[in-house]
């Protein structure tokens, strides 16, 4: 019986252990990637934070990015913008509220200030109250779900243009648009890395 090749079987052992990491750090790196997508369809299903009419259109998910143009003057609704920040930054909207008619076309903007002393990479996801208004409130132009880079004291304004669907029921006479801004995990060191390649 030949004597067990220590050095040879420790190597095999080492090779078959990367290959393990290796899959397991595939798998995390593919789930990253699918939240966003993850949340949208979660989302779709409960029927909370549905994707405007545009970005329905964006992602193959609606006939049509065309919105209603006929305005209802008599009804006025109140639209209150909320913010929050999970980190240390400054994110709120230009304004606290607007009264709108159903639709009317109307804009706000909203400020993010990165108030570290690094780069970093955040984006934001939407929320609508009450529920029932989340199918009436339609986005021609936002900056959710995108990730946006800020160099360290670099402050951005981004708009947020929208209409509210006639069709809304008329009980609701004020929806709450709030906006939830965070970093994008693992994506800071990869932010700072391309503004320290960008200025070399």
């Amino acid at each position: 019986m030949a004597p067990r090749d220590g050095n040879g079987s420790l190597h095999r052992d080492n090779l078959r252990m990367v290959g393990k990491l290796g899959v397991v750090a595939a798998l995390m790196f593919g789930f990253g990637y699918a939240l966003v997508p993850m949340y949208r369809a979660i989302c779709d299903a409960l029927g909370i934070n549905v994707l405007s009419v545009a970005e329905r259109a964006a992602t193959g998910q609606g006939k049509t990015g065309r919105v209603s143009t006929q305005v209802d003057t008599s009804r006025t609704i109140t639209v209150e913008f909320d913010a929050n920040a999970r980190g240390p930054w400054d994110f709120k909207p230009a304004l606290r509220s607007v009264q709108v008619h159903p639709g009317e076309l109307a804009t706000v903007m909203y400020e993010f200030r990165n108030k570290q002393d690094r780069t970093m990479a955040a984006q934001a996801i939407p929320s609508y109250a009450p529920r029932q208004a989340t199918a009436y409130f339609n986005k021609l132009e936002c900056f959710c779900f995108n990730e946006y880079t800020l160099a360290p004291g670099e402050t951005k304004q981004w708009p947020v243009v929208f209409v509210i669907d006639p069709k809304l029921p008329k009980d609701v006479t004020t929806i709450t648009l709030s906006y939830t801004f965070f970093e994008v995990a693992g994506k800071g060191l990869q932010a700072r890395a391309a503004a320290v390649e960008s200025r070399s």
